[in-house]
């Protein structure tokens, strides 16, 4: 296996006993310590990173390297009827790819934990498909693990699979081109943009749906979320691939478009990340681009 780097950047937070994240956030940490660990041992070099607000630094453990803390939230950008201080995840990105030299760079959520084979897996998938970029789905455990000791029987759960994107690995060359405009974390679309920008500017960007390298505590597939979050990232959104994104977008490059067709919709639209009818358009412009080069080929001769 070749030798690679990774820089990998959570962004923790500063909760109380009544949020998911008091119990989720410490197993994180030392899920992603153990995995560090690991890779080590294989000559697979990790670096583990964060970036945070002031208030957060007391809950960040003393291996990872703090990026200098976010300076705005969603807050900075409109105004909201129920204010939280939530980060842009453009803010989050550009710490990872600022303060880091690694070739690849990994994004997860906070809650997503790791298996101890994680980097090491990551590293064979890279070397081996000669792909520049990794989406990798979580398995969903039970919510009753409530501590890192737990790790060793967290490790074996092999829960449930889980459709959406929370775990990002790609070149650092993509960033460049990547938009993210004022789309905030935790709230929905903040993984449709990463999985969409990886779609349009990757060479080949690879889903990994079916192995056990992540978990997450908590079985809910889609949780409630407060709409007038959801409808400005989803507004954002929207922007970010009308003006950006669609121009690059190649169906062939699309998560299950190697399927055969009614497989291939069937996941689409089973798939809360991925938007089935859009899909389809760019699958109509692939035919239609196809159909050009024929009859301009048949031209030529």
């Amino acid at each position: 296996m070749m030798t690679l780097a990774f820089s990998h950047l959570v962004n923790p937070v500063q909760v109380g006993p009544s949020s998911d994240l008091y119990v989720a956030q410490p197993i994180t940490f030392q899920s992603m310590l153990r995995a560090q660990q690991e890779a080590a041992r294989h000559a697979v070099e990790v670096n583990l990173l964060t970036t945070q607000y002031p208030e957060d630094h007391a809950v960040i453990p003393a291996y990872f390297q703090l990026t200098p803390d976010l300076e705005r939230s969603v807050l900075d950008i409109r105004s909201f009827q129920r204010p939280r201080k939530l980060p842009l995840i453009g803010d989050i990105m550009s710490r990872l790819y600022h303060h880091s030299s690694s070739p690849y760079l990994i994004y997860t959520n906070v809650d997503i934990g790791l298996q101890p084979h994680f980097y090491c897996r990551v590293a064979e998938l890279l070397t081996q498909t000669g792909c520049d970029a990794l989406l990798i789905n979580r398995r969903r455990l039970p919510a009753s693990y409530v501590s890192p000791e737990e790790l060793p029987r967290i490790y074996l759960d092999p829960g449930k699979p889980h459709p959406g994107f929370d775990c990002f690995v790609f070149h650092r060359d993509l960033y460049p081109r990547m938009r993210f405009a004022e789309i905030c974390v935790g709230v929905p679309f903040i993984g449709v943009n990463l999985a969409h920008n990886l779609f349009a500017f990757a060479n080949k960007c690879l889903l990994i749906d079916d192995e056990h390298l992540t978990f997450h505590l908590g079985e809910v597939v889609m949780p409630q979320h407060d709409p007038e979050y959801y409808w400005h990232n989803r507004n954002c959104f929207r922007r970010i691939r009308d003006e950006h994104l669609w121009p690059h977008f190649d169906i062939r490059k699309f998560p299950y478009a190697e399927l055969p067709v009614g497989q291939r919709y069937w996941k689409w639209a089973w798939n809360p990340s991925l938007f089935t009818f859009m899909n389809f358009r760019l699958t109509l412009r692939s035919y239609y681009l196809s159909l050009q080069r024929q009859v301009g080929s048949g031209d030529a001769r």
